[in-house]
């Protein structure tokens, strides 16, 4: 039918392409098809987060893996602040993938998501100017793996952020200084260097 027709339009067409109108059309389109709507997570405000985008924007990379993307947080902010670079996101839950993999679809095409272990990417040597491994490895029990992982793939610098402080978050399950961060890059092969922020630590580690 025409009424099809023009639904079928909605679904397949970038969201650049639509109107205000058709975007809320589409939009009523999911509520009634079932769709669920979910909460992206957008922390843009953070001093890390500003923190490293201020390092990003020095580099201007052509291309950034983010390893554990998670909900976002870093990611969204990530896409809105850069409008050229491309991005590939992993994270090892195929839910969080299939949140970012329907951003990609609704016409992010320069947005790539995996669903992938950081400790083992699947990834060749060198492939992205840019890895960030932004409050991911507190999280991993391997984490000198993670680094490892993340260097090699890295054609330029890696950037790494890490809590400075104990919390009571029990997804945390250790606490690295910067010491032990500065041993961990250097055994993977990269020059590190630190910048201080609130509670945290942001580690570059350069090729």
């Amino acid at each position: 039918t025409e009424q099809q027709s023009e639904s079928d339009d909605l679904w397949l067409k970038p969201l650049s392409e639509l109107s205000v109108i058709q975007q809320e059309e589409l939009y009523q389109l999911g509520v009634r098809s079932g769709l669920r709507m979910h909460k992206f997570k957008r922390t843009m405000a953070l001093s890390r987060v500003q923190r490293v985008f201020g390092i990003l924007k020095g580099l201007q990379p052509e291309s950034l893996l983010d390893i554990g993307s998670g909900r976002g947080a870093f990611l969204w902010p990530l896409l809105a602040d850069f409008p050229q670079l491309a991005v590939t996101a992993v994270d090892p839950r195929q839910d969080r993938v299939n949140d970012i993999e329907a951003v990609h679809r609704g016409g992010i095409d320069r947005l790539q998501a995996h669903t992938m272990d950081g400790c083992h990417l699947r990834f060749a040597h060198q492939t992205f100017d840019v890895v960030t491994l932004l409050e991911v490895l507190e999280h991993i029990s391997e984490a000198q793996k993670a680094v490892d992982e993340a260097v090699r793939v890295a054609k330029r610098c890696v950037i790494i952020s890490v809590p400075s402080k104990a919390d009571d978050n029990p997804e945390h399950i250790h606490l690295l200084s910067k010491e032990r961060l500065r041993s961990m890059i250097a055994a993977a092969g990269a020059r590190p260097r630190f910048e201080a922020v609130l509670n945290h630590i942001i580690a570059i580690g350069s090729i």
